[in-house]
């Protein structure tokens, strides 16, 4: 077994002992090769305790480079030994709290039966973290453009609405324009990856509004939001394709449907250096299948 693979089964199992079990490999079998490959590069990978190991800062730019060129690697041996439709290996993809609940929804079990040899690991996390270190080869994430640390494409796009329950606007009333929020008990949302409160904005054709809301209520995940206001609790502003079934059935009322235009995208995510591999695609396709037969999901228009 080469030093750079043994170097990323320890960062994946998480010790040196269960980098040993996965590889079929002695523990100090393990620890000659990581020797080696630390002599040769004149730099230490690894902080070894008796409880713990971690990367140093080294073993983290190490890392950082080693793990694109590994998953080439891999994909290329794939297609060669087995034939370029066969996907085989392990897909790690990390999720926002939205994003997980929709795939839900989602037959998994169809993907799966579709590459009976590919091992599919969802992720929820309410933060993008790092992609390369946490072994991800993937993120479906709703919000901003992330920056160009990793490479971003843009899936679709879903409409941003304000909805109330029938009880709180039995008991409060019906705003009629979004001015009035100010006189209205909101539900905010504390973004998990910012840590700021959610602007609440409005948008129509170029007119774009924001109103500075209130509530004694803040929550930091999407489905603590729909619950509170499913229970009358106050208003909330969510993704449409977030809460579809609740608006067709009653359970909640869209409000302010003549601002239409205000839109938080899906992204794909990928690590800056690594090219998207055909597991990759495969899934990301499975996915825009599904989604975008979402009535509330509005595809990407071409500019």
């Amino acid at each position: 077994m080469n030093g750079m693979g043994v170097f990323a089964a320890i960062v994946e199992a998480g010790s040196f002992a269960a980098a040993g079990d996965m590889l079929d490999m002695s523990q100090p079998g393990v620890s000659r090769v990581i020797a080696r490959l630390e002599a040769r590069l004149g730099v230490r990978l690894f902080d070894r305790t008796s409880r713990a190991v971690s990367l140093t800062e080294d073993g983290q730019r190490f890392h950082h480079l080693v793990m694109p060129l590994l998953a080439g690697l891999q994909e290329a041996a794939d297609s060669t030994s087995r034939g370029s439709t066969v996907l085989r290996g392990r897909l790690r993809v990390n999720l926002d709290p939205l994003m997980s609940r929709l795939l839900e929804q989602a037959p998994i079990g169809t993907f799966l039966r579709s590459h009976p040899e590919l091992q599919l690991e969802l992720a929820t996390r309410t933060r993008l973290g790092d992609m390369i270190g946490e072994g991800f080869d993937l993120a479906l994430r709703f919000g901003e453009h992330p920056g160009s640390h990793v490479h971003a494409e843009k899936l679709l796009e879903s409409r941003l609405v304000t909805v109330a329950a029938p009880a709180y606007l039995a008991r409060c009333g019906r705003p009629v324009t979004p001015e009035q929020l100010c006189e209205h008990t909101c539900i905010q949302l504390r973004e998990p990856e910012h840590g700021r409160l959610q602007d609440w904005a409005f948008k129509r054709g170029r007119q774009r509004l924001e109103v500075p809301v209130t509530g004694a209520l803040t929550v930091s995940d999407v489905g603590s939001l729909q619950r509170y206001c499913l229970e009358g609790e106050g208003v909330a502003q969510m993704l449409a394709v977030g809460c579809e079934a609740a608006v067709k059935d009653g359970s909640l009322v869209e409000l302010f449907s003549e601002w239409p235009d205000e839109r938080v995208a899906l992204y794909a995510l990928t690590p800056a250096r690594q090219r998207l591999t055909a597991k990759t695609r495969a899934f990301l396709d499975f996915v825009d299948t599904r989604i975008h037969g979402t009535a509330l999901i509005a595809p990407l228009l071409p500019a």
